[in-house]
């Protein structure tokens, strides 16, 4: 009995100190019986200094786990100092890379490792006690850098561990990424830099049926025995990954320098390197090249429409073949001989589509910026006949190739008004069609949608009202 007294005493001692060294304690389970109870403190009862006891009877398992805890403490005894969840890519594993794979983690991060969970704290601490056990990381020697060309998601950064494993992590929310990777770093920085990190821990420890000192001697003759060449190879991955993000920056600097190099579109232009196009070109320029006041394929697109199209059913309205208005955009920024009679050509929607684009890609609209709002407050007097007074006033300050294009445009959507029996198409579709495409303000700042009310409406305006508004300009 006196025994078992002073068994009982000595494992008290042992939890209190324990519990003052903040581990995790395990409970040993009641024992049914005086023999259970003198087994169990007689396991827990140290010899020799550095030598432990053989485990007695059945409870060898549970008696592994406490000597292991004793022996090993300072790795597993690691202060939590943060948690979250983040997102989670692994992108390398001993130097090979990885597919990257975004997942949801529970991160736990103490002064020397960064665990993985897939659960919340709770969830992963259930799953440990039945074997499951957490990605781990050891921060000893590690890496961390921001890391944008990584990945198209914005706020990630980068851990690389001694061994070659490369992860990132990210948040959406910009304060709590930076709060880890700060956290992370200075975890980093506190760590030794050199060799007496130990960087394979207790994942070289395998738990066997035996006593403490046979797995204590089996811990270090792993250590020791590792091969040169196993070293060799982890300096050569390391040293390979380090020339890759070397070469690529080398890349990066060199197109930098070629960019900013190389020479403008109005140099080439002027060299004969690149020809003047009539699609994208400033309308003025192009009536300069051709010397006249209007576009020769403004004119030959109205002449095409007029010859074959004012009684197709929704002529401007209807979309034509995108790659074949495309092929007649090339052909005439090519200054090819065109044709519009031709047969690849003959859906009058392509040609109509063609004519459209032209307008949309003008660098400044047929309707200049500058004289835009002036034109949306002339549409917003409410007397019409001071309105199209106003708008005729405005037409006859335009530059001379926005004027005339105007009319002649303008003068043949009225013809297409004339025979909207057939096709379909009245004043105030053709002004939805045409309203934006021909008049817009320089920066989209107020309501947008005002905007192109307006824009209809001026439109329209032109329309109903075309033989007053250009009526001084009447041959």
């Amino acid at each position: 009995m006196q025994k078992s007294t002073n068994s009982d005493t000595s494992l008290e001692t042992l939890n209190s100190t324990r519990q003052g060294t903040g581990a995790v304690q395990m409970r040993i389970k009641n024992a049914n019986s005086h023999h259970d109870r003198l087994s169990q403190s007689k396991s827990m009862i140290l010899t020799d200094v550095g030598k432990v006891t053989e485990p007695i009877s059945r409870h060898r398992r549970n008696h592994s786990q406490h000597i292991l805890k004793d022996v090993i403490p300072p790795l597993e005894q690691l202060m939590v100092e943060k948690e979250g969840y983040l997102q989670k890519a692994k992108i390398a594993d001993g130097g090979k890379k990885l597919r990257k794979n975004w997942s949801t983690s529970w991160i736990v991060l103490s002064s020397r490792k960064i665990e993985f969970y897939k659960e919340s704290k709770q969830q992963a601490l259930s799953n440990m006690k039945t074997g499951h056990k957490p990605e781990s990381v050891d921060l000893c020697g590690a890496h961390i850098e921001w890391a944008k060309e990584k990945s198209s998601r914005k706020n990630v950064f980068q851990i690389t561990t001694v061994s070659g494993n490369e992860f990132l992590l990210q948040s959406d929310i910009d304060f709590i990424i930076l709060d880890w990777f700060h956290a992370i770093k200075n975890a980093i920085d506190r760590l030794p830099k050199d060799s007496s990190c130990p960087s394979r821990n207790l994942e070289l420890f395998k738990i066997q049926r035996s006593s403490s000192t046979e797995l204590l001697s089996h811990y270090d003759s792993d250590i020791k025995e590792q091969k040169p060449e196993h070293r060799k190879s982890l300096m050569f991955r390391l040293h390979h990954s380090a020339s890759d993000t070397s070469d690529k920056n080398r890349v990066k600097s060199r197109l930098k320098k070629f960019i900013t190099r190389r020479p403008s579109l109005k140099t080439l232009q002027e060299k004969g390197l690149i020809k003047d196009q009539i699609f994208g070109s400033h309308l003025h320029k192009v009536c300069e090249r051709e010397n006249s006041t209007v576009p020769w394929f403004v004119k030959q697109c109205i002449e095409a429409v007029e010859k074959r199209g004012l009684d197709v059913d929704g002529i401007y309205r209807v979309s034509g073949n995108l790659a074949t208005i495309q092929k007649l955009r090339f052909i005439v920024n090519q200054e090819e001989k065109l044709n519009l009679d031709d047969s690849q050509w003959e859906d009058i929607h392509v040609v109509t589509g063609a004519l459209k684009m032209f307008f949309r890609e003008l660098p400044e609209p047929l309707f200049p910026y500058s004289f835009f709002e002036r034109f949306v407050e002339a549409i917003k007097k409410q007397d019409n006949n001071t309105r199209i007074e106003a708008v005729k006033c405005l037409v006859q300050k335009l530059p001379p190739p926005n004027r005339d294009t105007m009319k002649v445009l303008f003068g043949h959507l009225t013809k297409i008004v004339a025979k909207a029996s057939k096709n379909l198409m009245s004043t105030q579709s053709l002004g939805i069609v045409f309203g934006p495409t021909l008049l817009r303000a320089e920066n989209e700042t107020g309501n947008m949608a005002i905007h192109m009310v307006y824009q209809n409406q001026i439109a329209e305006l032109m329309l109903s009202e075309y033989s007053k508004i250009f009526s001084s300009e009447e041959d």
